[in-house]
């Protein structure tokens, strides 16, 4: 089966067709079911029973279409509701449970849909049914209320209606209502009633009001305003006089009609085209022949097109002059009217008068829409605007159709996802300057410092400029590179730091160890060792150094050439003793260890030992007892010199002795040479040789290999690598360079090494930034050219030859030529004659025929610079201000008086005098009685002279001294230039100067001067920085012996002024002072021994020459250091007394065959802590064996304890004080480093070598520097100076301008500190200032009459002030001063019509004020931003008799912005006589009516219970009844008052009889309340009962006392007998059970 749809928009049919055959349309059919079916369908059997149906099914079919069936169910039920059979029904009338249907399918659904309107607003239940019920409790925070919308079945091709049913069947329908909430009610809430009014009649009774405004309007179901005005009667001091009339009669005019052109002048118009540009068919009287296009000012869209011949807008505007007529009456009191002679006596009221005829407004088209003042998308989801102008072509005239808004301003762009995304500003930074000392220089160290070898801790700058960020989301070719912008729309953020601090470093002196010995003669190389020539050589070691490269160190190595170098030796160390051969003594031999080892002394194989090897075994010979015995050779004296010379040459000796003299067959001694040996010693020559490096060179490019773009040694990538170059020359000490073989090549430095190539940088440079804007306006006719400019920033400065930064950093250009304003005039024509109201109006309106009278003269045109005419539109634009066009004038009537011309001014004589024209009367009028008044006709006028003499007066206070800025104009200053601004020295100051007339008021400063200032030279003084004295000399070392510190200071000389450099932080003494760590020798001088002389025997008879003897040696005291052969002997006494070696000593000289034993060998080591019970020992070897067996040697082996600082010392280090923080000798501050020497300390305090110490293995852990950082005195660096703003105000003495600065770093330490002055102003030239002052609307006057339509008029005046008004009030100028007094004009109400009630009318009162702004509120916040405020009119009765002719009372609402929240509250006051006010206040204090919730009111009137009747009582504010002052109350066992008594001893000058107590029943705090009043805690009630808590303090207080007694017996009683009782049992160990106990 197949279907299709044919869909006709044009009819609204929707049709489906059957290939068998036609059915019919869907909508027909569906319509079927949107007949109300009822879901309960009765049918009466009988009394009882009836048929009930359920509702439809759901259309069931196997297909879509009209084959669909629809089921309902149908049950019998009895009238009380319960279901029964069918039978008891009857089935003729039941209903049918089955019917065919249209089956609907899903594909249906897309031609129809629901169509909802908006939710309408919410309403109060009780509305829909019309009811308002009372409100019985409060609303708390909102009401229930109902929205409803508008439910539709729509086609989705035509979107016309169709039934409900069809949607319901694809969709639910969509709830109508809903439930809603509504604010609390608000209730009309009006002001407190004002005073009355003075009674309406002076006699008789009179009436008297009073009125109210309306504050809050009711909302919300709110109650509805009360009445605002209250009348009553009141009555004259004195009676009406019998003869005064009833009535009082009043003249009233209505308002002037419309004005219109006599019916003549329509006919004269017949044939001649006139420019019409009225809107209204009801104004337009005049007879156009030319069509017009129609318009309407409130629709913008519409263009105006003026037919003209050949101009778009009028050359000139025609004025014409017609009538308008009013209705004149009398009226009486009681509002009736009555005959016009009863209200005029002698002269007719006006009835007639000429106007102008109205000319509308005209504009020109719309100006095209100005571009949208959003343009990307933001955070702000407000939309933009955007504006359109037009501009006037005709000023409306004669009260026609006021200009509309002359701008209009639309939403643009309110979806803002379309946008681009709004342009981000962030600051960015070029690349920081050079680091830079010289700023941290005070002025007096900046004379002596050399500015090149400066180094250490300085500042480098950078400029910081504004750019846009480029919005990521918009295609490229919109991006816009970072160009800089102004920095004002940076604002927001804090701009990135300017100043940094950095450091240049420095070259330091290292601190190095002593030179060490000399070493062994070596070659140059051991491997292949060459010739017979090497070097001896000694060394040093750097100790620490600063932050230094060690090429930076002296020379570390120093060479002596010497003969026959020797790498390898052999060395030869003896193990055994001798052992003879035969026997016990004799020949003998003795073997001894031979090794081969290097110079450093490590052993090393044979083979490298080119020389023979000693022998193994060596002769040798124990003496045998009889034989001479010698000691061992003693060690080699020092050398006597250092080096040889041709003159001298180092020699060493070394020595032995004779220990036992031989016997009769023994050996001999040897001879006395033989015992002293000699050797040359240090025989190189006194050249000392050492390698000498330059400093490295820069790093060039490297010919030799080419690594650009590889990675350097260290890994990194780099540039390119490069070479340094130094020069290495061999230096003779103390002579200069020699060649370079003179000096060891293996420690020979290198002279090359690689290097980073620094990367080429180019110069970069941000885009130009836009161009400034140029006028977009007229040029004046000589006004300069304007120009226009832009500029860009050196972000990257250009290094290594990197391309060059460009000359052009500021360009400057013309603007494109403008076009020169034009210039219109407005062309005075002579003014028409007077054109008076018709002859035919003015007799049928007066009845009199004369011409004559007050009536209007007209004029105007506008011509070009070339005189010609031109458009009026464009005179409106560019010519002064119009001229008037129209004045009032007026032919003489016959009875008029006539006087003659004015007359010439007089001349005037010269300042502050005036001048007077004259006039006189003619003719009859000199007669005439009120042509002589000359209040109305003077004949004289004078007027002040004009005055040319201006007055200079100076204005104001001086400016601040404002020194010359130094950058030039328009020069855009280099970034690294940041200096520290001049604060001081000559300026100027400003001070403004006021040009003033003779009156008093400000004209153009111009006048009087060139440029409106006082300027005056001024002097800041200049900061004078702290000033400090030279170092002194250094003080000697802290330390007599070993390591301490020197001291120099500097002491205050000038403390700092005037905002200079601050001193450094100064002791007591005002002084700073500066340590380094010094070393003081113990002493400079030693004892030097010589070899102990032969021993010495006396002998006595030829004895032999042995046994005890004498041994004796020379000592001298000795420089160290020197060498033998150089030591010059001192005086004994510079040496160290307590360590003198002794000069002679005992000795034994063995005799023959006795024992022979070798001196003593060195003590053994005690433990390093000298621990007590320990000991030491020493030990000496036989050398001859005694002949006897019997003699025994001496004992070998000797022992002594260990005793500490006698035997045995123990060692430790111990380091000096830190020095202060020390830097290169060329830096101001920076990294520096603390440091200390180390000593090693004997136990006993004696300061002895280091090596000491090491000897001992002890292991240094002290630190002897420490790097530490020396604050730089960074003094405070300032931006520039902004431009001078625009001034503040454009005119008046108020204005100043405005310049300004930031810190851009802060002073540091003994920098200079920032000035206080970041703002500076200077007044600007005092213009005066010109305005129209609008005056207020000036109470309603009716012209000719005492009541009726009347005009409330404003006053345009051009006056002048002084810029702080209301403080100095304005002066009226001249109107020309002001500028266009029409256009102000048709901007302002200047007239605006009003009512004055006549004598019994009844009337409203004129709109109140408008009340504060009030916003709708829930618990004191606002939902809402717009607020509502209130005004109204209140209706005013004269007459009683007129109430029914009475207006309603009006009031009106607007919106207002700025409101606040108000709450009521009820207040009341005190009671009086059981009475009191009871009034609702809002939040602000203002008492209102209406707000407050009335079911809470407080009640009024105060009721006592029973009523106080007895004597001297009265009813007390708690509501019961009291007695009065001086009176007690008596209660009754129920609590009332029983009677009142008066009270003892208080005099109240008051009897007791009750017929005289006058008032007794005036309520009175009663005497209890009186005495107690001034208790925080009152005893007695308000009803003058004792309180509840009196009594209970009583008892409390009472068994208090009886405690008290108690306790204190118990306390005191058991001390007496605990004196005299014997101890007792306890009682419970007594108690044995019995009932005695």
């Amino acid at each position: 089966m197949g279907w299709t749809m044919t869909l006709k928009d044009d009819f609204g049919v929707i049709a489906w067709t059957r290939r068998a055959g036609n059915y019919l349309i869907l909508f027909f059919l569906l319509s079927l079911f949107s007949i109300p079916v009822q879901s309960d369908i009765v049918f009466p059997k009988d009394h009882h029973f009836s048929w009930k149906t359920g509702q439809w099914g759901h259309c069931i079919g196997e297909e879509c279409g009209s084959g669909g069936v629809q089921t309902r169910t149908i049950w019998c039920v009895h009238m009380e509701g319960w279901t029964t059979h069918h039978s008891h029904c009857q089935h003729i009338q039941k209903p049918e449970s089955r019917r065919d249907c249209f089956k609907v399918c899903n594909w249906h659904q897309d031609l129809f849909e629901w169509e909802l309107s908006e939710w309408g607003g919410c309403v109060l239940v009780p509305f829909f049914s019309n009811e308002l019920k009372l409100r019985t409790t409060e609303c708390i925070t909102a009401q229930h209320g109902i929205q409803r919308r508008k439910v539709h079945c729509v086609r989705t091709s035509n979107r016309t209606t169709v039934t409900l049913r069809i949607c319901e069947f694809f969709s639910q329908k969509p709830p109508m209502e809903q439930a809603c909430l509504i604010p609390c009610p608000q209730d009309c809430v009006v002001s407190d009633f004002t005073s009355w009014s003075s009674c309406s009649k002076t006699c008789g009774v009179g009436l008297q009001h009073r009125t109210r405004h309306v504050l809050a309007t009711p909302m919300f179901g709110g109650a509805n305003c009360p009445n605002l005005t209250e009348t009553r009667t009141c009555s004259g001091p004195v009676d009406c006089p019998a003869g005064e009339g009833e009535y009082q009669y009043s003249l009233k005019v209505g308002a002037w009609s419309e004005c219109r052109l006599p019916h003549h002048k329509d006919a004269m118009l017949s044939g001649r085209t006139t420019v019409d540009f009225s809107t209204s068919s009801k104004e337009n009287n005049t007879v156009t022949l030319h069509t017009q296009a129609s318009h309407h000012h409130s629709h913008p869209h519409h263009q105006h097109r003026h037919l003209h011949a050949h101009n778009k807008y009028p050359m000139s505007w025609e004025l014409e002059v017609g009538y308008q007529t009013r209705q004149v009456r009398c009226t009486r009191s009681d509002g009736k009217n009555a005959m016009l002679s009863l209200c005029t006596k002698d002269s007719s009221p006006l009835t007639f008068q000429a106007c102008v005829m109205p000319k509308d407004c005209q504009t020109s088209e719309w100006s095209s829409w100005s571009p949208c003042s959003k343009t990307c998308r933001s955070t702000d989801l407000s939309p933009g605007y955007r504006l359109r102008s037009w501009i006037m072509t005709q000023i409306p005239i004669g009260g026609g159709k006021q200009c509309p808004a002359l701008e209009e301003k639309e939403a643009c762009n309110i979806i803002g996802e379309l946008l681009p995304n709004c342009p981000r500003y962030v600051w960015r930074t070029t690349d920081w300057g050079e680091c830079r000392i010289a700023p941290l220089l005070s002025k007096q160290h900046r004379r002596l410092a050399n500015i090149s070898t400066l180094c250490g801790g300085g500042i480098q700058t950078r400029k910081t400029y504004c750019v846009q960020v480029p919005d990521d989301l918009a295609p490229h070719h919109r991006k816009e590179v970072s160009r800089p912008v102004n920095s004002r729309l940076c604002a927001g953020e804090e701009p990135p730091l300017a100043v940094q601090h950095c450091s240049i470093p420095c070259q330091h002196n290292c601190l190095l160890s002593q030179w060490s010995r000399w070493g062994a003669c070596l070659p140059d190389n051991c491997k292949e060792p060459q010739g017979k020539k090497g070097f001896r050589q000694r060394r040093r070691e750097v100790l620490w150094e600063f932050s230094s490269p060690p090429e930076t160190c002296p020379h570390l190595v120093e060479s002596i050439p010497c003969e026959d170098p020797v790498c390898y030796l052999w060395q030869v160390q003896q193990e055994g003793r001798c052992s003879p051969t035969k026997g016990a003594c004799g020949p003998g031999s003795a073997v001894q260890n031979v090794t081969c080892v290097s110079a450093e002394g490590e052993d090393v194989p044979f083979a490298h030992c080119v020389d023979n090897p000693p022998p193994t075994e060596v002769a040798c010979e124990v003496s045998c007892p009889a034989d001479c015995v010698v000691g061992s050779w003693s060690s080699w004296s020092p050398c006597s010199h250092s080096c040889a010379t041709k003159t001298a040459e180092g020699r060493q000796s070394r020595t032995r002795t004779v220990l036992a003299l031989p016997g009769k067959e023994g050996k001999e001694c040897p001879a006395a040479p033989a015992l002293e040996e000699w050797r040359v010693c240090n025989d190189h020559p006194c050249m000392v040789f050492y390698w000498e490096a330059s400093a490295w060179g820069p790093c060039i490019e490297n010919t030799a290999m080419d690594l650009n773009g590889t990675s350097f040694w260290n890994g990194t990538t780099t540039c390119a690598v490069g070479v340094q170059i130094r020069k290495v020359s061999c230096m003779k000490l103390n002579v200069g360079p020699v060649i370079n073989k003179r000096c060891s090549d293996p420690t020979r430095p290198q002279t090359s090494r690689p290097c980073l190539l620094p990367c080429k940088k180019d110069c970069i440079v941000t885009p130009f930034s836009e161009w400034t804007a140029c006028p977009s306006t007229c040029m004046p006719e000589n006004a300069t050219t304007a120009t226009q400019s832009r500029y860009r920033t050196i972000i990257q400065r250009s290094a290594n030859g990197g391309q060059e930064c460009p000359d052009t950093l500021y360009e400057e250009r013309e603007c494109e030529s403008l076009p020169i304003c034009p210039l219109y005039r407005w062309r005075i024509h002579k003014w028409h004659s007077c054109a008076l109201v018709p002859d035919s109006v003015q007799r049928g309106l007066s009845g009199t025929g004369e011409a004559c009278g007050n009536g209007l003269e007209t004029r105007g045109n506008c011509v070009g610079e070339d005189g010609e005419s031109a458009n009026m539109t464009d005179c409106l634009r560019w010519a002064d201000p119009l001229p008037p066009q129209i004045r009032e004038c007026r032919v003489a009537c016959k009875d008029d008086c006539t006087l003659t011309a004015w007359s010439k001014f007089s001349e005037c004589i010269g300042c502050g005098s005036s001048q007077s024209r004259k006039r006189s009367l003619t003719g009859r009028s000199k007669k005439k009685a009120h042509c002589l008044n000359e209040e109305l006709y003077p004949l004289e006028e004078t007027k002040a002279c004009p005055c040319d003499e201006l007055l200079s007066q100076p204005y104001g206070n001086w400016s601040a001294c404002i020194l010359p800025d130094p950058s030039a104009p328009g020069s855009v200053q280099s970034w690294m230039s940041h200096r520290e601004v001049k604060e001081c020295g000559q300026g100027l100051r400003y001070r403004a100067v006021a040009c003033i007339d003779q009156r008093g008021n400000p004209v153009n400063p111009t006048l009087c001067t060139d440029t409106g200032y006082m300027v005056e030279v001024c002097h800041i003084p200049c900061p004078l920085d702290c000033k400090l004295s030279d170092w002194s000399a250094w003080s000697i070392c802290s330390a007599s012996c070993g390591s301490g510190l020197k001291i120099r200071s500097k002491w205050l000389r000038e403390k700092a002024f005037n905002g200079g450099r601050p001193c450094p932080k100064l002791d007591l003494k005002n002084q700073v002072y500066e340590a380094v760590p010094c070393r003081s020798e113990c002493s400079q001088y030693e004892w030097r021994t010589e070899p102990w002389s032969i021993c010495t025997i006396n002998t006595v008879d030829d004895l032999p020459a042995c046994g005890e003897g004498v041994q004796s040696r020379k000592i001298r005291c000795v420089k160290k250091g020197t060498t033998s052969g150089e030591a010059r002997s001192v005086g004994d006494s510079l040496c160290d007394q307590e360590e003198m070696p002794p000069s002679a000593k005992v000795c034994f000289l063995a005799c023959p065959k006795d024992c022979v034993i070798a001196p003593w060998g060195p003590w053994s080591n005690c433990p390093l802590q000298c621990d007590q019970g320990t000991g030491r020992n020493r030990s000496r070897h036989i050398l001859r064996l005694p002949a006897s067996a019997n003699s025994v040697c001496p004992e070998l082996v000797q022992s002594e304890p260990c005793i500490l600082n006698s035997t045995c010392f123990t060692y430790q280090y111990r380091v000096s004080d830190w020095s202060t923080c020390q830097l290169s000798e060329n830096a101001i501050c920076g990294q520096g480093s603390l440091l200390r020497l180390l000593d090693c300390v004997r136990s006993d305090g004696k300061i002895v070598e280091l090596q000491k110490c090491e000897q001992f293995g002890l292991i240094n852990k002290w630190k002897l520097s420490e790097s530490c950082v020396v604050d730089c005195p960074v003094s405070c660096i300032l931006s520039d100076w902004s431009l001078w703003a625009e001034c503040s105000h454009t005119c008046g003495s108020q204005g100043q301008s405005v310049r300004t600065r930031r810190i851009l770093q802060e002073a540091h330490e003994e920098g200079r500190p920032c000035p206080t002055q970041l703002t500076q102003t200077t007044p600007c030239p005092i213009r005066p200032c010109y305005m129209w002052l609008l005056s207020d609307l000036s109470p309603c006057t009716v012209e000719g009459a005492e009541c009726g339509e009347g005009l409330r008029r404003r006053d345009l005046s051009c006056v002048v002030h002084w810029g702080d008004w209301p403080e100095s009030p304005p002066q009226p100028v001249d109107e020309e001063l002001c500028g266009d007094k029409v256009r102000q004009q048709i901007q302002q109400e200047m007239e605006q019509p009003c009512f004055i009630p006549c004598l019994g009318d009844c009337h409203l009162t004129e709109w109140s004020s408008w009340s504060s702004c009030q916003l709708t509120c829930l618990e004191g916040r606002s939902f809402e931003t717009t607020g509502r405020q209130s005004r109204s009119r209140a209706v005013i009765i004269q007459v009683m008799e007129n109430q029914g002719s009475c207006p309603h009372q009006v009031f009106e609402t607007q919106l207002c912005k700025g409101g606040k929240c108000h709450t009521y509250q009820w207040r009341t006051g005190g009671w009086s006589n059981n009475e009191r006010a009871v009034w609702c206040q809002r939040s602000d204090g203002v008492n209102v009516t209406g707000g407050c919730f009335p079911q809470k009111r407080p009640t009024t009137v105060r009721h006592c219970h029973p009523p106080c009747t007895k004597p001297f009582s009265h009813c007390t504010p708690s509501g019961v009844c009291g007695c009065e002052k001086g009176y007690t109350e008596v209660m009754t066992t129920h609590g009332f008052l029983d009677y009142c008594t008066r009270t003892p001893g208080v005099d109240n000058n008051k009897k007791a009889d009750v017929k005289t107590n006058s008032g007794r029943l005036k309520p009175r705090p009663s005497q209890a309340q009186d005495l107690f009043s001034e208790w925080t805690l009152r005893p007695v009630g308000p009803d003058g009962r004792v309180k509840l808590w009196v009594y209970a303090v009583t008892v409390v207080g009472f068994i208090l006392i009886l405690f008290i007694i108690a306790l204190s017996f118990l306390v005191c009683k058991p001390s007496k007998t605990t004196k005299t009782s014997p101890p007792q049992k306890p009682l419970t160990l007594a108690y044995d059970g019995d009932m005695d106990m």
